[in-house]
């Protein structure tokens, strides 16, 4: 049986299960249905899952309220000031039309990702560490050593494509153009399947990846991301 044939048959079996036993952010987005909220979800979601769903049901999502709460790298004052920011922009824009902006150019997520990033660090001041980590450095002109953005190509996933386990609240965005959401634990997996050559995580093995992952499914390759993380998190053998 072939890699694709594997992860086809994976996503058959409702690889795409989300419970208590099976718990993931998207359950956070799925609730509120809101494109700000998914990405706060998504922006929070790194480290154990337990400690995510737990810090994100800790919070006032539906007013933006920190409740005095941290998590990780993020200090009260950290939480505090991103959910400020976001309450600002919820108001002012569309995380859509922003993101459409940089896209529509050359129909790059990079770009689109780009005019919201920059966005977010216009509309506040507010600068340090764990602040810095959460939303992440505006994207510069290349892919080698930088940053996968994982978080962020994460939701865009949510946003864009209409099919499970995602929510598809966006329009005008091609779900071909999506760049897989790499982590470490789909990047080794995905060396040990052959999926991916460059033994770097960064930018670059992620557009990698998907570039492979395009010969499975040109029009949706993301639709096996799913998979690849569920075989990293639950230790799955193919």
């Amino acid at each position: 049986m072939s890699i694709k044939e594997k992860l086809d048959k994976l996503i058959s079996e409702n690889i795409y299960e989300i419970s208590e036993k099976k718990p993931d952010p998207i359950i956070i987005a799925k609730k509120y249905n809101d494109e700000y909220i998914a990405l706060i979800a998504a922006l929070f979601a790194y480290g154990n899952v337990t400690a995510i769903m737990n810090f994100l049901n800790s919070i006032d999502l539906e007013n933006l309220n920190s409740n005095n709460t941290y998590y990780r790298f993020q200090t009260k004052k950290d939480v505090e000031e991103f959910l400020k920011t976001i309450k600002i922009m919820k108001k002012e824009f569309s995380l859509n039309e922003l993101f459409l902006k940089g896209y529509k150019k050359e129909s790059n997520v990079i770009d689109g990702l780009r005019e919201i990033i920059q966005t977010i660090y216009k509309i506040n001041p507010y600068t340090s560490k764990g602040y810095q980590f959460l939303i992440g450095k505006i994207p510069p002109y290349k892919t080698k050593g930088i940053s996968p953005y994982k978080r962020w190509n994460m939701f865009l996933r949510w946003m864009v494509r209409n099919s499970l386990p995602d929510l598809g609240l966006w329009e005008g965005v091609n779900k071909k153009d999506l760049i897989i959401p790499l982590d470490t634990h789909t990047h080794k997996v995905s060396l040990n399947l052959g999926l991916l050559k460059r033994k770097t995580y960064d930018l670059q093995a992620a557009i990698e990846l998907t570039e492979n992952l395009k010969k499975f499914d040109k029009n949706d390759p993301l639709k096996y991301d799913f998979a690849l993380y569920r075989i990293g998190q639950f230790k799955m053998n193919l």
